[in-house]
């Protein structure tokens, strides 16, 4: 029903970057509710994975929208109107407007739902949002393949992930047990892209059963494989490999805003480095490097973050890498959409919506739910029926946003009772007034004025606009008086009335002067001026246009404000005021021109001066490196800011690839001087093969500026080698061998490509070198082999480096000798004892060579060889005692003698017999009595009885030592009993045991306190007394 009051076009404006809508203005922008507005959304549906295994039997899709009258509800799934009907058992139900799904079925209710909200004013839809269902199924039960790897090798364990949705998995790897999880470093890696876990080089630690553990935080589950044994295989020497990439970030499309990680992660050993670059420029600023290089995270990306990126991972041995795209694009993002409007009927109207975003967003409109229009939405003479509910979508494959609109048609007579002429006006003398007369009316109505009962028209000094505005020119006295504006149309008239008052004009009395000062020193602008004396006078300072916050920067501005006295002139009266405005320690961004306003509720005036502030020079722009040699390039770069104080030189600055980041150090320039009015200059004295990065600072009279942005990373070019290597030396080794060392080369005097060492050597007194190569520049020995090298025989060695320019110059040269024979002869067993059932000793007749370093005996149980064990001997020694061996055990042993080339030869073996092990049985000692005298102590105990595999008793021993101390008197006795000194002053123990040819027995020990008291610890003592003790109780 269509009505002549007002038909409101209310707009909820919903505005996003990702897929969903952000919910609209709310009622009440059109001032008055009663009339009712169209439907607003609150909340809407939002995108749920409903986990398959949910004990949850419903999902709840939320739609609620502000409306006047409230608005009835509808559901579409994949754009079909959904039947829910009250008291049906279907799965479906309404709870206000949210839409309730009662045991979810996958084959059912999959899909995109959308909630439409509908009133008398029209119908609005919201986005949609989908519902899947998620899972994660369990890993196969199958049992894996144990994988068996060489040390040094590098592998990779498959995770193979069981089916699942979504595809936001993440991985872990378990060690053997939960929950027990490797920890990553720069020798492990695993891929959150397939979950494998890669271990670059493997090591004997490494050892165990592996399990991937998958979870999915969607759907709030875990799962994990069985476990796969790794088993790494010994070998000796561990070789190494060169770098091989294995996990390799594929070409990728990030969007506008994101965070997005590539991964990367090499085999080989010795582990290698990774490193990232972007082939056509600079790494984001907003990036992160972490798991030792394998991971590159990019933050918030960008359009320009677009291109090719590449990392490359490289060892001693060699280095691999691997390049792919990232491409940015974005979802679509308002540049103009539609907006709340209020039309007269018959008017003509535009509705336009742009859209940015790559793939470039296509937009469509929709009215009151359904297709209406693309691009834009022109009307032509409005009509009732053009009221309604609009909606404006912009889509690309990235998302979806809306616009969202109520237009209503407006038809009625004029009416001021929402915008009245304002009763109070004010006017300057000389000065201009506008009196606005802007009713509420359509159709458009039209105007007329009068002053008093004066019509007026429009003149020289008076002009009624056609809004109906009201201007007056060059007012004086006389235009004070009541103004009313009349307006009507066919609909009806009305009219409303306001006052003018006109008060004197504000002039500037004093007008800041310019200021010229250097960077720290303070300035002052000074500024005043007369106004009615009626009015309040307020004064404004900006500075190029942008008004000067007196609060936020009061470091380094004052203001002070004086109000002087009313004076009466011939008009009536004039107020003074005036202002000052102190600038404090300028900066070069406070020079500018400052204009000081002085305001009224009436009117304002203004006066500008300029403010100059000289200060050091400013950054050099535009730096690049042109010409680049081995140990020099040619910079140039344009002049930047002199801050108003010519530029008197130039001060390049370089920084090399592998220091800190702050670490800038001043250049050798030819000239050595840079003149200030130089735009070039010759860097010298750099390090070939070497990245660098310069900049160029500026100085004047007043002090050094900001330097200058880094110029592009630049190599300079190959140079042969000018530094040799150091410390060279050697000697020592096998027989027929020449062992040289030396201390490498540092890698920034590498000074190019291929680098290695070249290796001079010749027997003393001989003219010519015999020369090799070795290509490894971290090698810092090497050893040469030939059956014909003399032993002991003084060598001539030096050492150079060189590379793929040429060669540097040689170190110093040393003498070496070359390694000896290993001894020929071999010692001469001459006795060997058997000392107890465990301990023995050898004596040999030491080897007459002057080379012989040492002595090895090697000695084992008959029979038992491999378990042989050996001792190392002093050559200034000719005999050892040998321990640990077994009772009652047959032994072989030989001796051999030793230097730096090897073992010699074996003497003849010698067998032995070792003892019996002594008794293993401690004796019992039965009685422990004190002398009358108190002098002496009695201990006695049982004879000890050795088993058939124990030697005989040939004696007892009995140490008497102070309890806490680990020595005392040793007393050895054939007899079963001893009498001990009695001492005082603290705790004694005695410990008996037997003694026999395989040695000292199991002890028994008894404590003796320093009053009398005795304690046996001994089984037959503890009885007697307790005997004792029941028969004194009888």
């Amino acid at each position: 029903m269509c009505h002549l009051t007002s038909l409101l076009l209310a707009l909820s404006l919903t505005l996003s970057s990702s897929p969903s809508l952000v919910y609209g203005e709310p009622p009440g922008i059109f001032g008055d509710d009663s009339a009712g507005y169209g439907p607003v959304f609150q909340e809407q549906p939002v995108d749920t994975i409903y986990p398959e295994e949910s004990q949850e039997d419903k999902i709840t899709m939320s739609c609620r929208a502000q409306a006047s009258p409230p608005a009835t509800y509808k559901w579409k799934l994949n754009n079909w109107e959904i039947k829910v009907q009250e008291g049906s058992d279907d799965h479906y139900s309404l709870s206000g407007g949210n839409l309730v799904i009662s045991n979810p079925d996958k084959s059912k209710h999959s899909g995109n739902y959308s909630c439409l909200a509908t009133n008398e004013f029209g119908t609005v839809i919201s986005r949609e949002a989908s519902v899947q269902f998620g899972y994660l199924d369990m890993f196969s039960t199958e049992e894996r393949e144990s994988v068996y790897v060489k040390e040094g090798q590098g592998v990779v364990l498959l995770c193979a992930p069981p089916p699942h949705f979504p595809d936001d998995l993440s991985f872990r790897w378990m060690l053997n047990e939960f929950p027990i999880f490797i920890p990553l470093d720069k020798r492990r890696f695993v891929s959150q892209t397939t979950g494998n876990l890669y271990i670059s080089k493997v090591e004997g630690s490494d050892s165990g059963n592996y399990s991937c553990f998958v979870s999915s935080p969607s759907i709030a589950k875990s799962v994990f494989s069985k476990f796969i044994p790794l088993v790494p295989l010994a070998e000796r020497p561990i070789r190494k490999y060169p770098a091989d990439i294995k996990v390799k970030f594929p070409d990728t499309y990030a969007l506008v805003g994101q965070n997005i990680t590539l991964e990367c992660f090499a085999l080989g050993n010795p582990i290698p480095q990774i490193r990232w670059r972007k082939v056509d420029g600079a790494l984001p600023v907003h990036h992160d490097i972490s798991m030792a290089g394998g991971l590159l995270h990019l933050f918030n990306v960008q359009y320009e973050d677009e291109g090719m990126y590449e990392c490359e991972a490289l060892n001693s041995k060699g280095k691999d890498w691997h390049k792919a795209h990232l491409y940015v694009e974005a979802s679509p993002e308002w540049v103009e959409h539609i907006s709340s409007s209020e039309r007269d009927i018959g008017s003509d109207y535009t509705m336009s919506c742009l859209a940015s975003g790559k793939p470039k967003p296509q937009v469509h409109f929709l009215k009151n739910g359904e297709m209406y229009g693309k691009h834009e939405l022109s009307f032509t003479n409005l009509i009732f029926d053009d009221s309604g509910m609009y909606q404006c979508i912009a889509e690309n494959r990235h998302g979806m946003i809306y616009a969202n609109a109520e237009l209503r048609v407006f038809v009625g007579a004029p009416s001021f009772e929402l915008n009245p002429v304002k009763q109070r006006l004010l006017g300057a003398k000389n000065g201009r007034v506008v009196i606005e007369c802007k009713p509420r009316a359509a159709p458009r109505p039209t105007f007329s004025w009068s002053k008093g009962t004066e019509l007026l028209s429009n003149s020289s000094r008076l002009f009624i606009w056609e809004d109906g505005t009201l201007e007056i020119r060059n007012v004086t006295k006389s235009d004070e008086g009541k103004y009313t504006c009349f307006a009507e149309n066919d609909r009806g008239k009305a009219n409303s009335t306001g006052s003018l008052l006109v008060t004197d004009a504000t002039k500037i009395t004093l007008a800041p002067s310019n200021a010229d000062v250097s960077v720290g020193e303070n300035a002052r602008m000074q500024c005043a001026a007369s106004h009615d004396s009626s009015l309040d006078l307020t004064f404004i300072w900006s500075l190029n246009g942008h008004a000067v916050d007196l609060d936020k920067d009061r470091e380094h501005y004052q203001h002070v404000m004086v109000r002087a006295q009313n004076h009466t002139e011939a008009d009536g009266q004039t107020g003074m005021s005036s202002s000052e405005l102190l600038i404090k320690n300028t900066q070069l961004k406070l020079s500018g021109r400052y204009t000081c306003t002085a305001q009224t509720p009436v009117d304002n005036v203004t006066a500008s001066a300029d403010l100059v502030v000289r200060g050091p020079p400013g950054p050099p722009g535009g730096l690049l490196v042109k010409d680049i040699g081995p140990k020099f390039v040619r910079l140039v770069w344009s002049q930047g800011s002199d801050n108003l104080s010519p530029i008197s030189k130039y001060t390049i600055q370089y920084r090399e690839s592998r220091t800190a980041e702050e670490d800038w150090k001043d250049a050798v320039t030819s000239p050595s001087n840079v003149e200030g009015n130089a735009e070039a200059a010759t860097v010298v004295d750099l390090i070939p093969w070497t990245e660098y990065e310069f900049r160029v600072i500026a100085t004047n009279t007043l002090g050094t500026g900001e330097p200058s942005n880094p110029s592009p990373k630049i190599q300079t070019l190959d140079a042969a080698p000018v530094v040799a290597p150091s410390d060279v030396g050697g000697g020592g080794g096998t027989s027929r061998e020449l062992t040289i060392t030396w201390t490498p080369v540092q890698p920034q005097y590498y000074y190019g490509s291929n680098f290695g060492y070249i290796i001079a050597f010749k027997p003393e007194g001989v003219f010519e070198w015999r020369k090799v190569t070795v290509a490894d520049p971290q090698a810092k020995r090497y050893v040469h082999k030939d059956s014909s090298i003399p032993p002991a025989t003084k060598f001539e060695v030096k050492v150079k480096a060189f590379n793929s320019q040429g060669e540097g110059p040689y170190s110093l040269t040393a003498v070496i000798c070359s390694a000896q024979d290993v001894p020929s002869e071999a010692p001469t067993i001459v006795d060997v004892r058997t000392l107890s059932a465990t301990e023995a000793i050898i004596w040999w007749i030491p080897v007459p060579q002057q080379t012989v370093e040492g002595y090895m005996v090697r000695y084992w149980r008959k029979s038992m060889e491999n378990e042989a064990s050996a001792q190392r001997i002093s050559s200034k020694d000719n005999q050892t005692r040998l321990d640990n061996l077994k009772p009652d055990s047959p032994y072989i042993i030989e001796v051999c003698a030793f230097n730096g080339a090897g073992y010699g030869p074996a003497s003849q073996r010698y067998e032995i017999y070792t003892k019996k092990a002594p008794p293993s049985r401690p004796p019992q000692i039965i009685s422990t009595k004190m002398h009358s005298s108190g002098a002496t102590v009695n201990i006695v105990w049982n004879e000890v009885e050795p088993l058939a595999n124990e030697s005989s008793v040939e004696c007892y021993k009995v140490l008497y030592r102070q309890e806490g101390q680990n020595t005392g008197t040793l007393y050895t006795t054939l007899k079963r009993s001893i009498d001990l000194p009695m001492r005082r002053g603290g705790d004694y123990l005695v410990e008996v045991r037997a003694h026999s040819e395989g040695g000292d027995g199991a002890v028994a020990q008894v404590r003796i306190s320093g009053g009398g008291v005795l304690a046996a610890q001994s089984l037959r003592f503890c009885v007697l007394l307790l005997i004792a003790v029941l028969s004194l109780a009888l």
